[in-house]
């Protein structure tokens, strides 16, 4: 789809009020503004014009009037801090989103807008995922963000948070797309990680705010997930998963879909497996990602990457050797900082040019 002519911001509240008519979701929204050409134009049409567009009903809701209560308190969200909400109008709309079939009219987003510039890769899997499935969402979303890709994913339990924890290890960052107003944190749980995410990448969620966690909320914000990225990278999944949702939307939109394989006695890789099975790219390493994809593609992402790779020249494997060392012998032989240090060995371990051992002991295998 075409983004329509920018709107000032005065045109705002007209956006916001007509997406809180029942009834009216995204592809309907689209239509009228196909029609009228933008929300002023559709509050401005005629019973009988708008019900050449849409239901008697909604064009009732129309005619009725904006809600100038849902209204004013979204404008009073508005102007917290970090606040943002950005319709299909706007120069800052993802163009990866323009892409899809029906893009969400009006996000409404709190922390870093400039990450929607950034090159984007979804990491999603199973709620109830094995603690070697949340380790490996992590230290993939980590490496990945190093690289200078921002992960996105849905804040759910699980594989999803895993997931935004990696990337906020790095400059990449993370975006979590939600199924509920940004008022609200679901699960519960993760608010802590919320607000981090909030600080140091970004929430988004196309629902106002007040909207509860509902099922059928889940799936519309996958297309959302998989619409921002350029690969969804599936890591625990049973065959009954969300996630598969996520994946297949991503096949759908003309993304890559990555899986990494597990046990065949585990009912969590039989989603994976499935997929690998319809054509999705088996991963055992972040290189099959990388080779797949290709680079970065922002100034500040090839900064990024530039930076990793110094950070993979430096000689790290000469100073390991090969035999077993432990994290305080390479602190001393590199001179390097923990975080430099550790954010360097996970890299390498990835890449399988390293592996670890018990008792916080790496060694080389390259």
């Amino acid at each position: 789809m075409t983004a329509p002519p920018p709107a000032s911001a005065d045109d705002v509240a007209l956006w916001v009020a007509l997406s809180w008519i029942k009834g009216l979701g995204s592809q309907t929204f689209c239509q009228l503004l196909r029609a009228f050409g933008d929300p002023e134009g559709v509050f401005a049409a005629t019973g009988k014009q708008l019900r050449e567009v849409v239901t008697a009903n909604i064009a009732d809701e129309i005619s009725a009037g904006p809600n100038a209560e849902l209204t004013a308190a979204t404008l009073t969200w508005l102007k917290e801090p970090g606040n943002h909400i950005i319709t299909l109008a706007d120069q800052s709309y993802p163009q990866t989103l323009l892409e899809i079939p029906d893009p969400p009219p009006l996000l409404y987003a709190k922390g870093d807008l400039q990450l929607l510039d950034s090159r984007c890769i979804a990491v999603v899997g199973s709620r109830n995922a094995t603690p070697q499935g949340e380790k490996n969402a992590e230290d993939f979303a980590a490496a990945l963000s190093a690289h200078g890709y921002c992960i996105t994913s849905g804040l759910a339990l699980g594989i999803d948070g895993a997931a935004h924890r990696g990337g906020l290890k790095a400059k990449g960052s993370t975006i979590a797309i939600v199924g509920t107003g940004l008022d609200i944190v679901y699960p519960s749980k993760h608010r802590e990680l919320a607000h981090q995410i909030a600080q140091r990448g970004l929430i988004l969620s196309e629902f106002g705010l007040g909207t509860p966690s509902r099922a059928q909320n889940f799936p519309r914000r996958n297309r959302i997930i998989s619409g921002l990225s350029a690969g969804c990278l599936v890591v625990e999944a049973n065959v009954q998963s969300g996630s598969l949702i996520t994946a297949r939307l991503a096949a759908e939109q003309g993304r890559e879909v990555f899986a990494i394989p597990g046990s065949i006695h585990s009912p969590l890789s039989k989603g994976c497996h499935q997929l690998i099975k319809q054509g999705a790219k088996l991963v055992d390493n972040i290189q099959d990602i990388i080779d797949e994809l290709g680079g970065v593609t922002t100034q500040q992402q090839a900064q990024d990457a530039s930076s990793v790779e110094a950070m993979e020249a430096n000689p790290i494997l000469d100073c390991m050797g090969f035999e077993a060392v432990s994290i305080e012998v390479l602190l001393e032989r590199t001179g390097l900082t923990s975080d430099n240090l550790s954010a360097m060995l996970l890299m390498l371990e990835l890449e399988n040019k390293i592996a670890s051992l018990p008792g916080g002991r790496y060694q080389r295998i390259v």
